[in-house]
């Protein structure tokens, strides 16, 4: 096989993880959740603008309030896991844009002035993100169970503003029993990949 990382690892964060229903009551601590964007952080974005948000939701009373908002299918596993991230757009990205992209601090003007440009590039990138998040929550020996199921606007409306678009609810924790439904079937390499 020509991958570097070790099959054990490849084994975590892909081949065996999978999307978790159920969590045991472990906690889930905000170290952990440090180590995670410590390490997903450094995965690429256009302009390196980084326009993920992530707001934790760990209290009783906000956990109430985001449920109401999932799909009925979604609400148990939402009120029971650990630890739910809600993961947003920042649609004012660029005005970290002189610090994050230095070299080129004109980019914030030149490309991003108006809004319907930077909605487009925030859901794209931060959607590029949220993906390198799931990753590094299993990377932290932890499962991601990743939905869209949801009120978005009631969501944005609870939790964000109108400068926030939310992309998805991630719970996160170790898994409990039944955990995983059958893994489904993936495509195959020649159904996908097309040389030209």
């Amino acid at each position: 096989m020509s991958l570097v990382l070790d099959p054990a690892a490849q084994d975590l964060l892909f081949r065996e993880a999978r999307t978790a229903n159920t969590f045991t009551d472990e906690p889930v601590t905000d170290e952990q959740v440090q180590a995670i964007y410590d390490l997903v952080k450094y995965g690429p974005t256009a302009f390196n603008q980084s326009p993920l948000r992530i707001t934790l939701v760990r209290s009783p009373e906000a956990r109430e309030r985001l449920v109401q908002h999932m799909a009925e299918g979604n609400r148990p596993k939402t009120a029971t896991a650990p630890l739910v991230a809600i993961l947003s757009a920042d649609n004012e990205f660029h005005e970290e844009l002189p610090t994050l992209f230095p070299h080129f601090p004109q980019a914030k003007d030149l490309f991003f002035s108006e809004r319907p440009a930077r909605e487009g590039a925030a859901g794209l990138n931060a959607a590029l993100q949220a993906a390198y998040f799931i990753i590094g929550v299993r990377a932290a020996g932890l499962a991601a169970g990743p939905m869209t199921g949801l009120d978005f606007e009631g969501v944005r409306k609870e939790f964000l503003d109108d400068d926030h678009t939310p992309l998805m609810v991630v719970n996160i924790g170790k898994p409990g029993p039944d955990a995983w439904f059958p893994r489904s079937p993936r495509l195959a390499y020649e159904d996908v990949v097309t040389t030209v």
